[in-house]
């Protein structure tokens, strides 16, 4: 999606700020919706920050969120990744977790941006 299509879609963004990445090439700037933080590279979104997805909500244990991916989900340990399939570019569904082994952050992105 173009961002010109995000805000004919959501309308204005409730904050825009940037995000620094470990490389400067990696920075983004970030509209910033009720729900969803989308990441947007140039003129597109690359990646989206949701507090739900899939049935999946942030501080929900480890364990539930393995549950609901089911077998194509690989656990890395502090994260979830699951690719997802149908489109006509690849996806990835991650799932951050904590220390406290609960969902820190959710994220559908664009592996190849």
């Amino acid at each position: 999606m173009k961002v010109a299509e995000l805000v004919e879609r959501f309308g204005a963004p409730a904050a825009v700020f940037a995000v620094r990445g470990n490389e400067v090439w990696q920075d983004d700037v970030v509209f910033q919706y009720a729900g969803a933080d989308f990441y947007i590279v140039k003129d597109r979104i690359w990646q989206v920050k949701l507090a739900a997805a899939l049935g999946i909500n942030s501080g929900d244990q480890k364990q539930a969120a393995a549950l609901v991916l089911g077998a194509k989900a690989q656990d890395r340990g502090d994260h979830l990744l699951m690719p997802v399939s149908g489109k006509d570019w690849p996806l990835i569904f991650r799932v951050n977790i904590n220390s406290a082994g609960r969902v820190a952050a959710i994220y559908i992105y664009r592996p190849d941006f």
